[in-house]
């Protein structure tokens, strides 16, 4: 099916399935209208619109249902947590254009449109501190004979210049990195979680390690790693694409980019360890990759029995890997 014929089933769904008075009905109230215009700038959570609107969460679910009914909202379980978005086409409607602007109108009346990037912040708020905190000087395994296996294995890969390890807490994927790659940058902004990956560079004797207290934006790790790691991070992320987004600018043209992180899953008590999102679909991560410009993209299931011992041990792991697109040719 065509894009253009995407869009027009699409907007006939979000409408035809009502008749025009009743779609006039539904967009009638002011909330809804709100409701429309934030769910077209973020996918938020019910109480995180209900934060933004001053109403009660049982307040908007009421007013969320009947621009679901109408296919002008989409949302999706994340646990506990139901998220909101807006339809993709449904603004392809005159009807729903207008009320969008209506919307949009008043929530940069009453401010609820400028806090929405407050809500962002307080979502990044939660990891921060948690991995900010203190914890007990870690203790590492002494390491057996993976390493040289390792070296050896990586003789095999034509591009080993610089790997930059994204988000490496305790620094547990610079055991694989180390002696793989020449150069390894590991990064990340809690100097609480370096102070752990300092003392494994210093148990395991890596040389050719360089910790960085930065955010990926840094200038110096743009557009030059031949692969870039990013374990267990994303259901870290207050907005997953931007991060995806941050980690492609960091890779070479033509670079890896390789994400692990979780599938959906159901285990709330992962909140305590400030996970965002509870996992993330296949076709979720792919839409991630390809909208922040990977391409050859893949996602594979990683067994039970290579997840190691940690607390999420016993949650489902997968692989996101992909190349950062090569420049077009100019003509």
């Amino acid at each position: 099916m065509r894009m253009v014929e995407y869009i027009e089933v699409v907007a006939a769904t979000a409408t035809a399935s009502t008749t025009r008075w009743e779609l006039y009905r539904v967009l009638a109230e002011p909330v809804r209208l709100k409701l429309l215009a934030l769910a077209a700038e973020e996918e938020l959570a019910i109480g995180e619109l209900a934060l933004l609107l001053n109403e009660s969460q049982p307040n908007v679910s009421r007013h969320v249902a009947p621009l679901k009914a109408a296919g002008l909202l989409l949302s999706r379980k994340q646990g506990t947590r139901a998220l909101v978005r807006i339809a993709e086409a449904a603004s392809v409607d005159p009807v729903v254009a207008d009320a969008l602007a209506s919307g949009r109108a008043l929530c940069e009346g009453d401010g609820s449109l400028a806090r929405v990037a407050e809500v962002l912040r307080e979502r990044d708020q939660v990891a921060r501190e948690f991995f900010a905190q203190e914890r007990d000087a870690a203790v590492f395994e002494p390491p057996d004979a993976s390493a040289a296996y390792i070296a050896a294995l990586a003789r095999l890969i034509p591009s080993r210049k610089l790997a930059v390890d994204a988000g490496t807490g305790d620094g547990a994927l610079l055991d694989v990195l180390a002696p793989a790659f020449e150069r390894v940058v590991a990064v990340d902004r809690s100097e609480a979680q370096l102070a752990r990956a300092r003392a494994r560079i210093a148990a395991r004797g890596f040389t050719n390690v360089k910790l960085l207290k930065s955010e990926l934006d840094a200038a110096e790790l743009r557009d030059e790693a031949d692969v870039v790691f990013a374990s267990r991070l994303l259901h870290h992320a207050p907005r997953p694409v931007d991060l995806v987004k941050q980690l492609v600018r960091v890779a070479r043209v033509g670079g890896a980019v390789v994400v692990i992180d979780y599938a959906r899953h159901d285990d709330e008590s992962m909140r305590d360890e400030a996970d965002l999102w509870l996992g993330f679909e296949p076709d979720e991560l792919l839409r991630l990759a390809r909208e922040a410009g990977l391409e050859d993209v893949d996602v594979i299931r990683l067994p039970t029995a290579w997840c190691g011992k940690g607390k999420d041990a016993h949650l489902p792991w997968q692989v996101l890997t992909g190349r950062r697109a090569t420049r077009k040719e100019k003509p």
